[in-house]
């Protein structure tokens, strides 16, 4: 076998519809445009037109909104906290901060804090200082015997 001797199998490709070329390819004239108006013209755009019906995206009602000044916490969940301090990412001796949280890697990229939530369980002491935090999240860390700062 030769490169130039190897070819597609029959079928697998097939060649383009050459429209607007006579009559007699059955594609002749109109293109398969039909006749006039809007359609046949190049450059249409009338997705989501209802010939003049109030369109559907029109007819929902409106729901909520989204502030443009909202805060983008990074959550932590006190349980992926006490995993970490397992694994011996995170000393619990020491005072646990947000910079130290996002150099170990326990959170992700820090924009606005994080924000400390009461998910999961935990055993160990830890002197925490976060952003936010929610009231449940604040009652385990001290059931545990630690303390939270809220920054």
């Amino acid at each position: 076998m030769k490169l130039n001797e190897i070819s597609d199998n029959a079928g697998a490709r097939k060649s383009a519809m050459r429209v607007g070329r006579g009559i007699g390819s059955g594609k002749g004239k109109t293109a398969g445009s039909g006749h006039k108006g809007q359609k046949a013209r190049s450059g249409v755009a009338i997705n989501g037109y209802e010939g003049g019906q109030m369109p559907l995206y029109q007819r929902l009602p409106k729901r909520g909104f989204n502030s443009r000044n909202r805060k983008d916490f990074q959550v932590l969940n006190i349980g992926r906290l006490q995993k970490a301090i397992d694994a011996g990412t995170l000393d619990a001796k020491k005072p646990i901060t947000v910079e130290m949280l996002a150099d170990t890697g326990v959170v992700g990229k820090v924009v606005d804090g994080v924000r400390l939530l009461a998910k999961g369980e935990l055993k160990a002491k830890v002197d925490i200082t976060v952003t936010g935090a929610s009231k449940g999240a604040v009652e385990a860390v001290e059931k545990a015997g630690g303390k939270v700062t809220v920054a």
